[in-house]
């Protein structure tokens, strides 16, 4: 069961522990001029692919689980989204949504806060 702010919407399957936290979420590109000179390439060393449901997280959110590949959901968008990247060390309580190349799209999504619920796996 997810725990969410809502509290209405089951856990996508089994094996996970729910929990949920309000952050500040804002959207990014795999786009030079706002990563690096290596826009596809995470912090994890994954590769960003156009069209998946990715989120960069705050390091302060690393340490209350939300880790690399755990699945997230996000009020207001659609879908899971799975960790596959980390912000800043400046950055706290904080999410950026990949949008793929899509920079208006992640304008038009700006910043807002948001109630986010995260997977724990269930360790066997």
């Amino acid at each position: 069961m997810i725990f969410g702010c809502k509290n209405d919407e089951p856990a996508f399957e089994d094996g996970y522990i729910w929990d949920s936290i309000d952050v500040t979420a804002s959207a990014y590109n795999s786009l030079a001029y706002q990563t690096d000179s290596d826009p596809n390439i995470t912090a994890f060393g994954d590769s960003l692919k156009p069209g998946f449901k990715y989120i960069a997280v705050s390091r302060d959110l690393l340490r209350l689980g939300l880790k690399h590949n755990i699945p997230v959901k996000i009020e207001g968008l659609e879908g899971i989204y799975f960790v596959k990247d980390k912000m800043h060390s400046r950055w706290t309580k904080r999410i950026d949504i990949y949008m793929g190349i899509d920079v208006k799209a992640a304008k038009q999504w700006g910043r807002k806060r948001v109630c986010i619920d995260y997977g724990i796996p269930i360790k066997e």
